[in-house]
């Protein structure tokens, strides 16, 4: 990957508590290498079978940007939330994402699945989405329940931030926030403001999703 480390050094990796999410980095040295490291990183983490993957970024531009870039990766099905979607297709793209969490939570906590289940697209599922477009969850829309949601823009408020961990991520999800390295000073704002430790993402990032 065309990436950094924004730190001198960085802690050893822990996981952290039993239901909380887990907050991780990932550092590019330049803005030109932003959009080619989250795709090598999307293309690494859809390898895992069904994993519901969320990226939230702040503009229409760089939703679009990413839906282009993405497109063709091979393990990965994908859609995105647009502020001018009708609301029966967005309904359809929310449900959509609520069976692929289904099915990633009966592999990964309820057994073998069942002979229906066999055979199914066991590809990961990625809805791409900007801060306008969240699930309203005070109009009765239900979180996304992600189990990796990547912050492709870091948000400049940690009400943002919050914002989207509500919205799009289960309990004991990761999050991976990428960060260039003019953004360090916010990205530690966000980390002591939230009470929160976000360490450098680890290589073994597959192995422990």
């Amino acid at each position: 990957m065309a990436i950094d480390s924004v730190y001198a050094s960085s802690p050893p990796f822990q996981t952290g508590p039993s239901g909380h999410p887990r907050h991780f980095y990932l550092a590019v040295d330049r803005l030109q290498f932003k959009m080619q490291t989250v795709v090598e990183l999307v293309d690494l983490v859809a390898r895992r079978p069904c994993l519901p993957i969320v990226v939230c970024c702040s503009t229409r531009d760089e939703l679009d940007s990413l839906c282009s870039s993405i497109s063709a990766l091979p393990f990965l099905s994908s859609s995105a939330l647009y502020s001018d979607l009708a609301g029966d297709e967005r309904a359809l793209v929310l449900e959509k994402f609520r069976q692929v969490t289904v099915r990633w939570n009966q592999m990964n906590h309820g057994g073998a699945p069942n002979d229906d289940e066999a055979g199914k697209d066991e590809r990961s599922h990625m809805i791409i989405v900007t801060d306008a477009c969240l699930p309203l969850l005070a109009s009765g829309e239900l979180s996304l329940n992600a189990h990796l949601l990547i912050n492709y823009d870091l948000p400049a408020k940690k009400e943002t931030y919050g914002r989207r961990l509500v919205a799009c991520l289960t309990a004991d999800g990761f999050v991976i926030n990428m960060v260039v390295g003019g953004e360090v000073v916010m990205l530690k704002s966000i980390e002591e403001s939230s009470n929160i430790v976000m360490q450098e993402m680890p290589m073994q990032i597959l192995d422990i999703l």
